[in-house]
């Protein structure tokens, strides 16, 4: 249990870190990083690199979908989204590329969302990324999930992503009726990944209910505006130890069935990922990120799924920038650029090699410092 805090009389908080208060902690051995191993494995699927797409529209397309899988990365299609909204979705993703800032984008997004989800559409998107000859995931959330999944398998997905701002085991509802996660997923014989969630007792519950993945973060940006709107905000370095120490008792509790954690909040640099990896996450879900590639649908505008809520809208919208280079400079360089945006996955390599660790597995046991 994290250190609480006394905030008043009676009320105590935990003491939560984000990615930016820690370090890592080099070993008394160092790697070439060519001897370094970035590859992760979800169920039966291999990637090169531990990366799943978040499943905006911003960034993911059929055909970036198919490019980040040829990559070495997991793209995910949101069957929610504008692909499976619009015959072409082309011209109402120009438009969005060329809002600015003080345009009542937030109104407009939640127009071009409120055209029907179209059935037809979800099957010809499916076929677009398997003709591609990459693992096909597709994201779905949980209130449509019930709705939605006969066509998603008749389509013939291999991974079924299902991804809410929070998702729980065990949702209470005396309105409609609730998705009961762990009798869905045990009927079904494809991995599924679920989230998001904030803390061990989440987590493990998700776990419990037979997924392959879990999601640990709400996807929280700059352009997040779910703490101004819900007052809930994820220290993400302390939630993936968290979900981490819930995997290792669920691992002892199952006898050794493995769940991947999958970290999805406040990763923009390469540095961020190999601090999310070094917490105990298998992969990162990145976002925002990916707006830098030329390949952007939007053209390098962003914005999160939240943020076209036709009721509580939970995210800004950021506006296209000038791209950076291909996904591939994106995620492998080179890089001209001192930050760490560029080159994501050749920063996370170096910085394994640079700690004496091999793989990704290996990684999660590095050593970390509270810096901050």
């Amino acid at each position: 249990m994290r250190d609480s805090v006394e905030i008043g009389l009676g009320k105590t908080a935990q003491r939560g870190y984000h990615l930016d208060d820690i370090a890592l902690v080099p070993t008394r051995r160092t790697r070439d990083v060519d001897d370094v191993s970035t590859s992760w494995q979800l169920d039966a699927y291999q990637f090169k690199i531990p990366c799943v797409a978040h499943p905006s529209d911003a960034t993911m397309s059929p055909a970036t979908t198919v490019a980040l899988g040829r990559l070495g990365g997991l793209g995910v299609l949101n069957v929610e989204g504008l692909w499976c909204r619009y015959e072409d979705p082309t011209r109402v993703l120009e438009e969005l590329a060329g809002l600015k800032g003080d345009e009542p984008t937030t109104r407009r997004l939640q127009e071009v969302y409120s055209a029907p989800i179209k059935p037809e559409l979800i099957v010809e998107r499916v076929k677009q990324i398997r003709d591609g000859g990459v693992t096909v995931a597709v994201r779905v959330s949980p209130q449509h999930t019930l709705a939605l999944a006969p066509v998603i398998l008749d389509a013939g997905v291999d991974i079924l992503v299902i991804q809410g701002t929070l998702v729980s085991a065990e949702h209470v509802s005396t309105v409609d009726e609730p998705l009961n996660l762990k009798e869905f997923i045990a009927d079904l014989d494809l991995p599924v990944v679920v989230g998001g969630c904030t803390n061990y007792q989440t987590a493990l519950h998700l776990m419990r209910t037979g997924a392959a993945g879990v999601i640990v973060g709400i996807g929280g940006d700059q352009w997040s505006t779910t703490d101004r709107v819900l007052g809930i905000r994820v220290p993400m370095a302390s939630a993936i130890a968290d979900a981490a120490a819930a995997r290792r008792d669920y691992l002892d509790e199952t006898g050794g069935r493995y769940v991947h954690i999958i970290a999805d909040g406040d990763i923009t640099t390469s540095g961020d990922i190999a601090r999310a990896i070094g917490c105990g996450a298998d992969a990162v879900m990145l976002g925002e990120p990916l707006t830098r590639s030329e390949n952007a649908p939007a053209g390098g505008a962003w914005w999160v799924s939240a943020a076209s809520h036709p009721k509580l809208p939970r995210g800004s919208f950021g506006g296209a920038e000038e791209p950076m280079g291909s996904l591939e400079r994106v995620l492998f360089g080179p890089s001209d650029d001192p930050e760490g945006v560029l080159n994501l996955f050749g920063g996370l390599r170096r910085a394994m090699a640079k700690c004496g660790y091999r793989d990704l597995k290996e990684f999660q046991k590095v050593g970390l410092v509270l810096d901050r």
